[in-house]
């Protein structure tokens, strides 16, 4: 059963996205940027919606009076392609940045160009940063926006040892700005690598802001410490509810927790 609701979900998904970008076209690159959001934002929507009626998975997003004014840095796990998506409904006027490859892609790299996120070479990491700090600041100068940065750079299974990368302190410390920790066991559900999609509820939680200001390491320290503390209690209460099956990162992480899988 999890197979077929897995596999139908994603035939479903796929083309849920191919056909609203087709559709949405004319009123997306005839509209300001500022309401062109509604489709990104519907489409996310929608998809979740796809995910929970037919995979059986919902989605609950909690602590959004942790969301600052105006721009901000949203700093999530990332452990599926679940976390792309689910927190643009809550987040006004979403700041990525990503290769420049995917610029290229027909409509895809259409849709990003309309909404300015920035993109950067590949190459030397400490020239693609100073060139993603430059272009994010010149951005924000013009707008109030939330720049998404996920700190471990890759997805990792739930459960596994911390890998936070360099790049969002930096980011952090020259763009002075709050960091919103989120945290959250997608991957769970929607693992990385895989097609199967299992029933349950995935929780989030949008942690309360970090201060600008802090040095490099003391924020580094709170980043990892405050989002994986609450990724841990998530772990903990999706493994007593929903049971969906643990990789071994989870399973020995719960260990260490005292927590009998």
């Amino acid at each position: 059963m999890v197979q077929l609701r897995s596999l139908a979900f994603n035939v479903v998904f796929y083309a849920n996205l191919i056909l609203q970008m087709i559709f949405w076209t004319p009123y997306y690159f005839l509209v300001s940027r500022e309401r062109a959001w509604l489709v990104p934002k519907f489409w996310a929507r929608s998809s979740l919606w796809l995910q929970e009626k037919i995979a059986g998975t919902k989605s609950v997003v909690t602590g959004q009076e942790n969301l600052p004014e105006g721009s901000y840095i949203i700093a999530p796990k990332h452990q599926s392609f679940w976390d792309t998506i689910a927190f643009l409904p809550y987040i006004p006027d979403a700041l990525y940045i990503l290769k420049r490859e995917l610029t290229w892609i027909p409509f895809f790299g259409w849709y990003i160009a309309k909404m300015r996120m920035i993109p950067v070479d590949r190459g030397s990491r400490s020239k693609a940063l100073k060139a993603a700090v430059a272009a994010t600041k010149a951005e924000l100068d013009r707008n109030s926006r939330q720049l998404i940065i996920y700190p471990e750079g890759t997805r990792r299974p739930p459960g596994a040892e911390p890998a936070y990368k360099w790049g969002i302190v930096e980011l952090y410390s020259q763009l002075n700005l709050p960091v919103v920790p989120v945290a959250h066991v997608a991957g769970l559900y929607w693992p990385r690598r895989k097609f199967l999609r299992y029933p349950g509820t995935i929780h989030a939680r949008f942690l309360p802001p970090i201060p600008p200001g802090l040095g490099k390491e003391e924020f580094m320290q709170r980043l990892i410490a405050e989002t994986e503390a609450a990724c841990d209690q998530l772990l903990i209460e999706a493994t007593s509810t929903d049971r969906p099956p643990l990789p071994p990162t989870a399973v020995e992480r719960l260990k260490e927790l005292g927590v009998t899988a």
